[in-house]
């Protein structure tokens, strides 16, 4: 038994209508039934764009946003100290880390101080079916400061990089509260 039998046998059970574009037998709908749902995933009678808000859109590309720079800032690290002491239990001392290191480090470290606070307000907007013009462009400010943060790190200019887009974030950030509490 396949993992699409799995789930539409979980789904007949659970009385969940859901629809992947795909008949009862496996083949995919007739021409008429693709026009009018397309062959997107369909939960509960609403398709992943009903779903997806735009908030939550920019939410998705600040965890892969994250996840980059946790991969960048691993991998200038490991370059730095070396593979070996990235693979081991790290006891010994080690001098502190320079150059692009040590700035994508620092970024992705004030990334993560950042980011829990706007995940919980999104999800929070989301849940309370609040959505503004505000969420919106808190969204955009977000995401957009926080990419301009890590590439202003990247480059060294430390001053733009705190007074522009560490502010633009926190203005995005802002917009949320102000949204959620008025």
């Amino acid at each position: 038994m396949g993992t699409c039998s799995n789930l539409s046998a979980f789904c007949q059970r659970s009385r969940i209508p859901i629809s992947l574009g795909l008949t009862r037998n496996g083949k995919t709908c007739s021409r008429t039934g693709r026009e009018i749902h397309g062959d997107r995933f369909r939960f509960r009678g609403n398709s992943i764009d009903d779903v997806m808000t735009t908030e939550l859109r920019f939410l998705s590309a600040s965890i892969i946003l994250g996840l980059l720079q946790l991969i960048a800032a691993s991998h200038l690290i490991s370059f730095q100290y070396g593979y070996r002491w990235t693979a081991s239990g790290r006891d010994e001392p080690v001098p502190s880390l320079r150059g692009l290191a040590n700035r994508i480090d620092q970024a992705t470290t004030n990334f993560l101080e950042t980011f829990p606070f706007f995940a919980v307000l999104v999800l929070t907007a989301h849940l309370t079916n609040t959505h503004s013009a505000l969420t919106i462009l808190g969204a955009h400010l977000y995401f957009w400061g926080r990419l301009g943060y890590v590439l202003a790190a990247a480059a060294g200019f430390g001053l733009l990089r705190s007074m522009i887009f560490w502010n633009t974030a926190l203005a995005g950030i802002c917009l949320f509260l102000i949204t959620l509490l008025v």
